[in-house]
């Protein structure tokens, strides 16, 4: 028997352990040679930038990313894209709330949502831990239930953003000469720039990051010159009341408050001794700066929309992406070429989000440790293509219903991973053993954590308010479930993760 590795492969020719927490099974000199063909492949790719490990703690020598901004421009560009602009246009259009009433909502929602991610991304650096890696030391690490469900949740969280992005970016690829390129063939093609961006890691993704968004605010600036004098034709807003300005922001805090679950997975590779203030700076900086400004764009695009004929019209042919080609149509060709930048806009968000999701497959199971990410992100991508193509027939009732939804199991996570830290682990970064990330027995149970979320949802239920369910509560207050869910979980965490320290004996 051989000792475990953090290797995500073993490259033994022989007869060769797996290791599954604390059990070991063994594999045929057949398939141990298999695994070794694709070791060596995996690890020559290593040499062109590929990253080659996995979800193993990050050790602190390899920790030495030191610029911080990077962090910055990686938030940056991950949303400043589409995503923010649609995200905005759907308070005009669908809320029906005026644009002054969806500015506030917007500036309000995306100072307080974006405040969990940033202070989470402060974590990776000092524990070189992925952030769902970091959720075992709340939720533990069980082969059916613990650290596995929110993973889960994740994962459905994180490639519906994915999908989102692709059928925006196909979208707006299409509406550059509408007819000659269809939506499906658009979302392919965004699909597969994702996929050859994702594969290569952490590396490769905050360069591509640092540099991405230029030419996407150039396209910008552009737009708003050739398209912006309609601006001021708004439409009056149909709904001014609690309910209906409640219902969006907890649509805003679906957009922030899932990044929670990924923040840290962007700053493993730097140093534990990384400010802590300035990486929670830039990462808030990376969500409220380019987030705002996009959103209350859409939200005048979408308020402009019904009272510019051209514009109403490329919205029933190509929804967003057709709106923003209208904008620039009095550019000509030079206009069309911005159209298709901003249709790689969501590259960014897409890339990253796949990564994400490739290292969440390697939680689900140990034995899926062995298999490289970047395959994962294949079937992702495999995944994802005919799932967009799916959604582009009701595009913005499948971003109101999946958006608004996350936002309760993400505000329940981030309740008990940030109380868990703040309290019981007193802001303690070195509580955190690297050691134990695998080890079932040693980790916390993880009913505390489970049992706080899961009766949450007791209260979430009736003060959920979305196109197919309205709750009781939410039929008078509009929707507050992502609040409650917050505050509810953390008065449940509490008693619950108390208890099971004092029967442990230990965290």
């Amino acid at each position: 028997m051989v000792s475990r590795s953090h290797s995500p492969i073993s490259s033994e020719k022989a007869s060769i352990p797996i290791d599954v927490e604390k059990d070991s099974v063994y594999v045929n000199v057949e398939e141990s040679c298999s695994i070794g063909r694709v070791h060596d492949l995996w690890s020559k790719l290593g040499r062109y930038e590929v990253e080659t490990t996995g979800i193993e703690p990050v050790p602190e020598h390899e920790r030495v990313q030191n610029r911080y901004h990077q962090i910055f421009t990686f938030f940056w560009t991950m949303n400043f894209c589409l995503l923010s602009v649609i995200t905005g246009m759907s308070a005009t259009l669908s809320y029906g709330l005026s644009l002054r009433d969806s500015s506030l909502v917007i500036l309000f929602f995306s100072l307080l949502c974006s405040v969990p991610p940033a202070y989470l991304a402060t974590l990776g650096p000092k524990t070189g831990l992925r952030q769902m890696i970091q959720a075992r030391y709340s939720f533990g690490f069980r082969r059916l239930y613990g650290s596995v469900i929110p993973v889960i949740l994740n994962m459905a969280t994180v490639t519906g953003f994915v999908v989102i992005g692709a059928v925006v970016g196909g979208q707006t690829l299409a509406a550059v000469n509408p007819g000659s390129v269809s939506d499906n063939v658009g979302i392919i093609i965004i699909c597969i720039i994702t996929l050859l961006v994702s594969f290569c890691g952490y590396r490769v993704l905050h360069q591509y990051e640092l540099y991405a968004w230029i030419p996407i605010f150039i396209c910008i600036i552009v737009a708003l010159g050739t398209g912006g004098k309609h601006l001021h034709q708004q439409a009056p807003g149909t709904y001014h009341d609690a309910p209906t300005i409640l219902s969006f922001g907890g649509l805003i805090a679906g957009f922030f408050i899932p990044y929670s679950a990924l923040a840290s997975d962007y700053a493993t590779y730097m140093p534990p001794n990384a400010p802590a203030k300035h990486i929670f700076a830039y990462a808030f900086a990376g969500f409220v700066l380019p987030t705002v400004p996009l959103m209350v764009l859409g939200a005048a695009i979408g308020g402009a929309v019904p009272n510019v004929p051209e514009w109403a019209a490329a919205y029933d042919t190509n929804s967003a992406g057709g709106v923003l080609a209208a904008m620039l149509s009095p550019a000509k060709g030079f206009g069309k070429f911005m159209v298709v930048i901003l249709a790689f806009s969501t590259l960014g968000n897409m890339a990253a989000s796949t990564y994400s999701v490739s290292l969440n497959f390697q939680m689900l199971l140990p034995a899926l440790r062995k298999v490289p990410r970047a395959l994962f992100s294949i079937i992702i991508i495999a995944v994802v293509i005919p799932v967009s193509i799916k959604a582009v027939t009701s595009f913005f009732d499948s971003l109101e219903n999946f958006i608004g939804v996350i936002a309760y199991w993400s505000a329940a996570f981030v309740a008990i991973v940030i109380t868990e830290h703040i309290v019981f682990r007193h802001g303690d970064a070195t509580t955190y053993d690297p050691a134990i990330y695998k080890d079932a027995r040693a980790l916390p149970t993880g009913v505390a954590a489970l049992a706080a979320g899961a009766m949450s949802f007791a209260l979430i239920v009736p003060c959920m308010g979305q196109i197919w369910y309205t709750g009781p509560v939410a039929k008078h207050t509009g929707d507050i479930g992502f609040e409650v869910a917050f505050v509810l979980t953390v008065l449940l965490y509490l008693p619950f993760r108390w208890v099971e320290i004092r029967i442990r004996g230990r965290l």
